[in-house]
């Protein structure tokens, strides 16, 4: 099967054998059941008739036929982990001879949704060691979640979908994937907006703008409820929760991903240098952040 024939909007999820992978295929599996998506499990790696050996020398039969039983086991094995999280799932799976980001990337095309672990085997094992995790999140097009293990269950958004909004376009498609998570799995969600406060002295000593600090917060919260106002009609039933923070959007969204069911952040906010496909607030949430992270995009086109 490639990617061109997967059932279109399935949740798409890569698979090693790891155990950080099977994580994400955990993940993967109850949001396709919760969503009534197809699951299509994806092992990319470059196959052994594509590897280089030594001038002059070539790998055995033995070996190319050991590698392949060997992936073949692990997809098999995926598809139990995902059956026993949902029996009833559609699944369709694709070994492709690739490397796991251009395979993915390929893959997010015709997907809902792709979902990879925080670290694997393999060609997963360097998924976010330096660029190559932020080249996925960047440019796949569709949503990405990243799944590590959960950390502590603690915290004040425990449970909850917490989505960072900064009233940019990328942030309104992070709400709505946001709100769409919280209503499948009857969660609450928290809106967190974080803002910096003026300084109140300039460099060399000059004094600033007089400002209050009261009217700068409640400006910000006014901005909060204005971008929420649609979407509390939408979906009534979701308990929101606005978070107006003084601070850095990074270290307000890490903090709150704490326990939490799932961070969403939009791919680029206000700030960002037209021509990036990744702002800094979606990086570090990436790789601080305790639970999982989805990156929202814009749709294509």
């Amino acid at each position: 099967m490639t990617a061109a024939s997967m059932p279109a909007a399935s949740v798409v999820v890569g698979v090693d054998g790891s155990r950080d992978g099977v994580y994400a295929l955990q993940w993967a599996a109850a949001d396709a059941a919760r969503r009534h998506r197809p699951l299509h499990l994806v092992y990319a790696g470059e196959s052994p008739q594509h590897l280089h050996p030594p001038v002059g020398l070539a790998l055995p039969v033995s070996y190319q036929e050991d590698a392949r039983q060997a992936t073949e086991r692990i997809v098999a094995g995926a598809v139990v982990h995902a059956r026993d999280v949902a029996v009833d799932l559609r699944i369709t799976t694709e070994i492709v001879a690739d490397r796991p980001v251009p395979a993915l990337l390929n893959a997010s095309r015709h997907a809902s949704l792709v979902v990879v672990g925080n670290r694997g085997f393999g060609g997963f094992a360097a998924l976010l060691v330096g660029s190559t995790g932020v080249q996925l999140a960047a440019h796949a097009e569709c949503p990405v979640v990243i799944v590590r293990r959960r950390g502590r269950a603690d915290g004040p958004e425990a449970g909850r979908v917490v989505v960072g909004v900064d009233g940019s376009h990328d942030a309104e498609h992070a709400l709505q994937f946001a709100f769409e998570q919280a209503a499948f799995r009857d969660a609450g969600l928290t809106a967190v907006h974080a803002y910096w406060l003026p300084a109140p002295v300039e460099a060399g000593g000059i004094t600033a703008v007089v400002y209050d600090q009261d009217e700068v917060r409640d400006e910000e919260r006014r901005m909060l409820s204005e971008s929420l106002a649609g979407w509390r009609e939408k979906y009534p039933d979701v308990d929101i929760r606005p978070n107006v923070v003084p601070g850095t959007a990074g270290g307000a969204l890490t903090d709150a991903s704490t326990g939490a069911e799932l961070l969403v952040v939009g791919a680029r906010g206000h700030g960002g240098f037209p021509g990036l496909h990744l702002g800094s607030v979606s990086q570090a949430v990436i790789h601080h952040a305790s639970c999982p992270v989805a990156v929202v995009r814009p749709p294509h086109g």
